[in-house]
């Protein structure tokens, strides 16, 4: 089967699982009380929601892929090792999260999970960092414990940053929706269907919750859907870096891969290392809960859940543009500096568009 229409059923296959299934679960959920209560002060959310909605993209993304997976393809590297090793991870994830989700699961558990997760992808699977590609003028190929402790870095970082964007209606969804989107769309480029498949599995699952999760929210992924998706993104990500792109156009061979990844992570990246950095200055655990992210600063605005969402999901996407502006029409070639630009952009048009939003409802 051609690989496109691969990915197109997988793509339709897993939207109608998620539309069709969500409503059920959405029903039982209310039905044996198993909801989110608004009673925090860290709370957006003024009613009570169901926090399951994992169970359905969890489902949706195993049983798409697992259909759909492109037995043809064999030939490419590392297709069989991420499809074995990534499933290992995502059960195990889906089984803290959903436990997480019920009744709570200590710290101390989830990081043995993490641990457990990290090793598997790294070391077993070997799903890691190889190289900087001139990043800070590293072109060498990294030492084996170097390229280890950089990939749990960035498993840490990924995993957490989708966790912590899951705190306002539509705006994980669609940051996954539109991240998924240009994975699938690079490694379609490249030739790798199997990798290109999980991500528009990942991209229709996104679709399909988002009816059920943009505001008002009927449902929420809960940390059994920001997990799996999560480690996801790490497999799509470390990849993509790693990814050989000689059959791909000229253009996107062209593109610094390690700085496109962070282009396409670029808002939730952003969030939580800025989350982080703020609670470490304060003397606070980097991981305790608060209301001190960019999606709370714009909601206190006052311009509502569904703006803010549709705004970061906007500047994701101009993010990811100007590198390619700067990279293929203006010709930016050196790593570091392209790095450098990009994260100069994304905090200036950041600042731009909340001190225009600012400014106008002051001025009304």
């Amino acid at each position: 089967m051609s690989g496109i229409y691969i990915l197109l059923l997988g793509f339709i296959t897993a939207f109608i699982v998620v539309l069709f299934s969500m409503p059920s679960l959405i029903k039982v959920a209310k039905l044996k009380n198993l909801v989110d209560q608004p009673g925090e002060d860290r709370k957006m959310h003024r009613w009570s929601i169901p926090t399951l909605g994992g169970i359905v993209i969890f489902g949706a993304i195993v049983f798409s892929y697992a259909l759909w997976f492109p037995e043809d393809y064999i030939h490419i590297n590392g297709m069989l090792t991420n499809f074995k090793y990534l499933f290992a991870c995502l059960i195990l994830l889906f089984f803290v999260g959903v436990k997480d989700d019920i009744i709570g699961t200590a710290p101390v558990k989830k990081l043995i999970a993490h641990i457990m997760v990290g090793f598997i992808l790294v070391v077993m699977a070997d799903i890691r960092i190889f190289q900087m590609h001139g990043i800070f003028g590293i072109h060498q190929p990294l030492a084996l414990w170097q390229s280890y402790l950089l990939t749990i870095f960035v498993y840490i970082v990924i995993i957490n940053s989708i966790n912590l964007i899951d705190g306002l209606d539509g705006l994980a969804g669609l940051i996954s929706l539109l991240g998924a989107l240009f994975f699938g769309i690079l490694f379609f480029c490249s030739g790798n269907i199997p990798l290109s498949l999980l991500a528009m599995v990942l991209c229709g699952t996104m679709l399909g919750f988002i009816f059920f999760n943009f505001s008002p929210a009927r449902v929420f992924m809960g940390d059994a859907g920001s997990l799996s998706i999560g480690a996801i993104f790490c497999v799509l990500a470390i990849n993509c870096i790693n990814e050989s792109y000689h059959f791909a156009p000229k253009w996107v061979q062209i593109l610094n891969k390690p700085v496109l990844t962070m282009s396409i992570m670029s808002y939730p990246l952003f969030d939580v290392l800025r989350v982080f950095i703020l609670r470490v200055i304060k003397g606070k655990s980097p991981f305790t809960a608060d209301k001190n992210h960019i999606h709370h600063h714009f909601e206190r605005l006052g311009i509502g859940h569904a703006k803010t969402s549709i705004i970061l999901f906007v500047f994701s996407l101009l993010v990811v543009l100007f590198q390619v502006f700067i990279q293929i029409y203006i010709g930016f070639t050196n790593a570091t500096l392209i790095l450098f630009v990009q994260i100069t952009f994304a905090f200036s048009l950041m600042l731009f568009v909340f001190l225009i939003i600012k400014k106008n409802k002051k001025s009304i």
